[in-house]
């Protein structure tokens, strides 16, 4: 009987003892980083051939205590080699350490290498040769401090690796880390119970293989080739054939009654994957994959009981999250609604809600990513009945009240919440198009004081919220955090979807882009500006100054203007604007576009305009622009030079949303001014003291 140590994921070490007293090695007990088990070889090989969840198998062959790189290679050259590796085997080395007295393991690993060579040269007058790659014998060195653990490591290449997957093919989930989910879901006991299992975001099929190998009874190890003991030196071939024979009669008996599992993916690529992978597991006969969107799953009729498992994108960028909160949403509705009996295993690591409650909910890694191991029993009509009641129950007051101002102004793009409960600093937006309802949904970032880990579960709850509240499918649910844009941040792109809805307002048909920036090329909060600017344009030159996408150029077109000059610098907000144009038919040459900074356009400008409407960012730092632009320091300047383009009797419309600005004094020695600001702001955005400034603006 020997000790050996078989290593595991972080999170699995309870679960990998349970595995291996059930494979008989009835002495395993969890220690820090595995599980320590007395054994025969056999045992071990057992181990190596059947562990689901272990990573490597060990045999320790020596322990000591060593200060520095020296001691370290003089407790390695202590150790007898001759009976693990001889001068025709290539070797190996791993360290790893806790708080280890020698910090940099690639030269630990030198000093662990040379010993061994330079002990078996001493003895024979040659030496191994190093292959990092598959080695004949694998040296395990663990350092915790100054106590060193040396061993053989018997797995070669770790027990994660099954076999199946083609050469350079990456997962991203390990197999050990599915196995471990499965376990947790039951599925060995659903299985024989007749459950199905079907897993929605397959990705290259790993779990739909860990699934069927489990309720077929199948060795995760029978595919491989290769294990760390078959070239080393202490290895029993008897030992190690009849626990072959044995896993491959099992095989055979397990495959003649498989259970239902099935394999879905929206991404083609991935559904291809997942196929090659399941012919070389010699699955492919009975586990259909097919290309379907989450929202697309249907329960097996015949299948009352049942496991989903899957393990979504998690999504480690900002950028990503617009995509993933519908992702998730959408597969909690789908859960919610369509598998009521069955279970559900969900490996979270966004963070993403899904609108229900766990069961259950264990931490683990996905190789370094943290993540919650979520479990969910589905009942009818089941999840978290009242998630983030308090917001539902505001949005429901806040709809009514606008219901019949909704109806009278004709308005299909409007805001339905602006942070107005403490606790939930959300904007929600409402864009109804021919593509049906859509929820644009900024989260205000959080002060320092406010708590990151209950902010985090109070977002969580309101996103699960806010698609049933507003009768809204998740998929069309798109998340971003709001923060303040300097310089050129608000042209930075989020995404590159190039995804466009078309909105009605007034007479306008304007697109908008929910996902590809921070603002969706629609600022609702201007709509009476721009209606007003449609109702008195007639007849009139009309001039746009930094026009963005054009919504008020569409307005002023469609409301008769003689014609319209919009100027901005950037290509991007001018290519859209005439995609605007082109939606209106107002696709003609009295309808010009500029791309150009607006000052340095100002002061060459040698036109006369009737409307003028300047609404400039807050602040601005392009570097194709001359300067900055910081609207409370320069905005007398940039007044001045619109102003000097109106005609006689022109009017000079002025906005800004810069919060805590002042119009300056001096402008009224020069002009009528007349502030609009109360006027100008909608219903819908009257629950905010300031969301913007507005101010009429004529020569005396």
């Amino acid at each position: 009987m020997t000790e050996f140590f078989a290593t595991a994921p972080r999170g699995f070490e309870e679960l990998l003892a349970a595995e291996l007293r059930d494979l008989g090695l009835g002495s395993a007990r969890v220690q820090r980083g595995g599980v320590a088990f007395t054994e025969s070889l056999a045992g071990a090989y057992r181990a190596c051939l059947w562990s689901r969840l272990a990573n490597r198998i060990l045999l320790p062959i020596a322990h000591f205590e060593a200060q520095d790189e020296q001691a370290l290679y003089t407790g390695v050259q202590g150790i007898d080699w001759s009976p693990h590796l001889g001068v025709e085997n290539t070797l190996a080395v791993d360290f790893t350490g806790v708080r280890a007295r020698i910090a940099h393991s690639r030269f630990a690993q030198q000093r662990v290498k040379d010993a061994v060579v330079d002990q078996l040269r001493d003895a024979n007058g040659g030496r191994p040769s190093v292959d990092t790659d598959q080695p004949d014998v694998r040296v395990n060195v663990h350092m915790m401090e100054a106590a060193v653990t040396v061993a053989i490591d018997l797995s070669g290449e770790s027990l994660h690796q099954r076999g199946y997957r083609r050469e350079g093919r990456r997962a991203p989930l390990k197999e050990n880390v599915a196995a471990a989910m499965l376990l947790r879901g039951d599925w060995p006991a659903l299985a024989a119970q007749g459950g199905a299992l079907i897993d929605p975001m397959c990705g290259s099929g790993t779990l739909l293989i860990e699934a069927a190998w489990m309720a077929t009874d199948t060795a995760p190890g029978l595919l491989r080739t290769r294990f760390g003991f078959h070239h080393w030196r202490g290895h029993d071939d008897a030992l190690w054939k009849p626990l072959i024979d044995e896993a491959l009669e099992r095989q055979e008996r397990g495959a003649e009654n498989p259970p239902t599992i099935l394999g879905f993916d929206q991404d083609e690529e991935a559904v291809a994957t997942t196929r090659d992978h399941l012919r070389r597991a010699g699955l492919a006969d009975w586990v259909p994959v097919e290309c379907a969107e989450v929202g697309q799953l249907q329960r097996p009729a015949d299948r009352p009981r049942g496991l989903v498992i899957t393990n979504p994108p998690y999504g480690q960028r900002l950028a990503e999250q617009h995509e993933l909160v519908p992702l998730y949403l959408s597969l909690g509705q789908t859960l919610k609604t369509r598998f009521a009996g069955w279970r559900a295993m969900v490996l979270n690591g966004s963070g993403c809600a899904l609108g229900l409650k766990p069961e259950r909910s264990w931490q683990v890694f996905n190789g370094p990513i943290e993540c919650r191991l979520e479990r969910f029993e589905l009942q009818a009509g089941g999840g978290d009945a009242t998630p983030a009641q308090d917001l539902v129950n505001r949005l429901h007051k806040n709809q009514r009240q606008l219901k019949k101002w909704l109806a009278r102004e004709d308005v299909y793009a409007y805001r339905v919440y602006d942070a107005d409960i403490p606790g939930y600093a959300l904007a929600v937006d409402v864009y109804n198009s021919e593509d049906g309802r859509w929820l644009h949904v900024q989260e205000y970032a959080a002060p320092a004081t406010v708590d990151a880990g209950k902010a985090q579960a109070r977002l969580r709850a309101a996103l699960s919220a806010l698609p049933g509240a507003l009768d809204t499918d998740p998929s069309k649910l798109v998340y971003k955090v709001r923060q303040r844009q300097r310089g050129e941040q608000q042209y930075q792109r989020l995404a590159e979807q190039g995804q466009y809805l078309e909105v009605q307002e007034g007479p306008c048909r304007l697109l908008v882009n929910l996902t590809d920036r921070l603002d969706t090329g629609l600022f609702l909060d201007h709509r009476p500006v721009r209606q007003w600017i449609g109702e008195n344009a007639r007849g009139k030159h009309f001039l746009n100054l930094y026009a963005y996408t054009g919504a008020a150029t569409v307005h002023a077109g469609l409301g008769g203007a003689a014609s319209t000059t919009s100027v901005d610098l950037s290509k991007t907000y001018l290519a859209w604007l005439q995609r605007n144009l082109h939606r209106n038919q107002l696709n003609n040459p009295v309808h010009a576009l500029i791309q150009e900074d607006v000052m340095a356009w100002l002061k060459g400008c040698d036109r006369r305009y009737d409307l003028i409407f300047l609404d400039p960012p807050s602040f601005s730092s392009s570097k194709r622009m001359a300067g900055s632009l910081d609207i409370q320091r320069d905005h007398v300047a940039l007044i001045q030079a619109a102003a000097a383009c109106l005609s006689e009797d022109g009017l000079l419309i002025f906005s800004t949303n810069r919060k805590g600005f002042r119009l300056d004094p001096v402008l009224h020695e020069q002009f009528s001014i007349e502030d609009r600001t109360a006027w100008s702001i909608p219903k819908d955005f009257q629950r905010r003291t300031w969301v913007h400034g507005c101010w009429f603006i004529r020569y005396v």
